[in-house]
């Protein structure tokens, strides 16, 4: 593949927004394709970020032979159909999070890439942050010995609006699936296993999703995370990891990290600030630019197994809270 990326973006919300403000600071990549299901929609996204080749249909976007990768960032219950869309017109994807609805959904859209020799990625943006990165060695590096807790949450108060993603069934909305899926996924990369048992409450809301949910996760170690997600109430935020011989904090906002601190060994605590641009989706971007680049079929910092198995998680989360969608039945 050439050295620059050529990008086309599958929808034009909020979020392709900001994938698309990113790819400013992105030296090789550029974004050379927007497909929405309509024209205006299209041209009007086109308008805003010059982007020349403008498709009023997802199909005509996929088909686009200009387009090496496609962003997927329609709803939740999309990302299913329009990620094998656009893996059978053999295109690398780099799929918007929760990555699918369910772990189903998951698996097939895995065996697919598989199957087709593709590259595929779940936009987790958070994972490939300069601090959280740094997390990530530390760990790696056993600073703060066998981690034996974790304590993390993301909430906050949504207005109250029954037809917008957030507390839609029919667009998978709900607490867990949009914001609790990152939580979820730190918990994942911070002990690199899933929990062999998971026990969840929530409130479950007038719209019939989960306008809260708390988690509580046990590992094979006898580890524990504790782990609480709300679109309706407002929490810290931040994100405490705890081992047999220090700690990890990571203050808010974690998920967009700018700031981590290690107390390890009765040592001064050590603060890390990583250089970086403001608009964080630019590595998540590099990152599937390098894997392209180099053949890579998937990140090694957050690899298709994993992404199935969390998915898996969520699931379990959901059957403990009862939470369940139309287009599941």
């Amino acid at each position: 593949m050439s050295q620059t990326i050529r990008w086309g973006i599958l929808g034009t919300g909020a979020i392709a927004h900001k994938f698309a403000e990113a790819m400013g600071f992105v030296p090789d990549g550029e974004i050379v394709a927007v497909g929405s299901r309509a024209q205006h929609t299209a041209d009007a996204f086109g308008d805003e970020f010059s982007v020349p080749r403008r498709h009023a249909s997802y199909p005509a976007l996929v088909e686009d032979p200009e387009v090496d990768a496609i962003y997927v960032s329609s709803p939740h219950p999309m990302h299913h159909d329009n990620t094998l869309l656009c893996l059978n017109a053999d295109k690398a994807v780099l799929c918007e999070k929760p990555f699918a609805l369910n772990a189903r959904e998951a698996e097939s859209m895995i065996q697919c890439a598989r199957d087709r020799g593709l590259f595929l990625m779940e936009a987790m943006w958070t994972r490939y942050l300069p601090a959280i990165a740094q997390v990530r060695r530390w760990l790696a590096e056993d600073a703060i010995g066998e981690v034996r807790n974790m304590m993390a949450d993301f909430g906050f108060r949504a207005n109250f609006n029954p037809e917008g993603r957030l507390l839609n069934p029919v667009l998978g909305g709900g607490a867990l699936l949009d914001i609790g899926v990152y939580i979820v996924s730190l918990a994942s990369m911070v002990y690199r296993a899933q929990p062999v048992q998971v026990a969840a409450l929530a409130d479950i809301g007038t719209t019939g999703v989960d306008e809260q949910t708390t988690m509580a996760f046990r590992y094979g170690s006898g580890a524990m995370a504790s782990l609480a997600c709300a679109v309706r109430t407002d929490t810290p935020r931040d994100v405490r990891i705890l081992g047999t011989r220090g700690s990890i904090h990571v203050p808010a906002p974690f998920y967009d990290a700018q700031i981590a601190t290690l107390n390890a060994g009765g040592e001064d605590p050590v603060t890390v600030q990583p250089d970086r641009v403001e608009n964080g989706f630019k590595y998540e971007i590099e990152e599937a630019g390098r894997c392209l680049r180099e053949g890579l079929l998937e990140s090694p910092a957050l690899p298709l197994d994993e992404t199935l198995a969390i998915m898996r998680t969520l699931d379990a989360v959901r059957a403990e809270i009862g939470l369940k969608y139309p287009m599941e039945a």
